[in-house]
């Protein structure tokens, strides 16, 4: 893994945050919003709080572990709580300091075991994925201009010109509930996923980042540098932060003794 956050060519200061833990196969991104530099306590807020809870989390239980009641891996039951806790630490934070008040932040977190990856997303930081030349969005945006897009009251092309494009349908710390969206998927050798902020995207082309990963894929460090130089080549009209988590090699996980016998058994 590897990040990078700056405050672009236009903006005093980054409201954007990064975390990142290889050995907890965890990476954070959050683009805060708010008053003045309180988008960058929320933001920070965020990534703190969810990286300090889910690496403390999955030390007692394993993400893969079997939830018995929904029957999904327990990676979705520690996501979920950690996000509502930094949403309602922001939320309070919010609520009792003036200087913050109404400051909130999107996220995007991405934790990767068993070789798979669950992800929580809230507003419209992204994740990607390059697979085999194939360059995809795991997330859907929770923003207007997805919605305009989804009903078809406006075209692709008309999106990528639009002026609302900043503007959020959920956000972290706004209210004193959440619903984060969750998301399995399985993961490859040789996949590379691009955790971003709008700062990213909406200054470079999706055909254009991919060129990056693709051509830079043994380099994230100065992949991720090419990335950001585009973005405020192409004006840096907004922070803009990534992180590139490249998968070198399979990462199934221990089982106990148990289920190591039943398998053998069953072989």
């Amino acid at each position: 893994m590897h990040g990078l956050s700056d405050a672009g060519m236009v903006r005093g200061h980054n409201e954007d945050a990064i975390a990142y833990d290889p050995d907890a196969g965890l990476a954070i991104l959050a683009d805060g919003m708010g008053g003045y530099n309180a988008g960058e306590v929320a933001s920070g807020i965020a990534t703190t709080l969810l990286a300090q809870g889910i690496k403390a989390a999955i030390e007692v239980v394993p993400p893969h572990a079997t939830e018995s009641m929904s029957g999904k891996p327990a990676a979705h039951r520690i996501l979920r709580l950690e996000v509502e806790k930094a949403n309602l630490a922001i939320f309070q934070t919010a609520q009792s300091q003036p200087q913050c008040a109404g400051m909130g932040t999107t996220l995007v977190s991405a934790l990767f075991y068993d070789n798979r990856l669950t992800t929580a997303h809230v507003g419209d930081s992204r994740l990607y994925r390059m697979r085999e030349g194939n360059f995809l969005a795991l997330t859907r945006d929770h923003s207007l201009l997805q919605e305009q897009l989804d009903s078809g009251l406006i075209t692709a092309e008309e999106a990528r010109r639009s002026q609302n494009k900043n503007l959020v349908t959920r956000a972290v710390g706004i209210d004193p509930q959440l619903d984060p969206e969750l998301n399995d998927f399985d993961v490859k050798v040789g996949d590379i996923y691009l955790l971003c902020s709008d700062g990213l995207n909406d200054m470079v082309d999706d055909p254009d980042i991919a060129l990056v990963l693709t051509t830079l894929a043994g380099n994230l460090p100065l992949a991720a540098e090419q990335l950001v130089q585009m973005a405020n080549d192409n004006g840096g009209r907004d922070n803009v932060s990534v992180i590139l988590v490249r998968i070198n090699r399979s990462f199934a996980a221990e089982r106990g003794l148990w289920a190591r016998l039943f398998g053998w058994l069953a072989g």
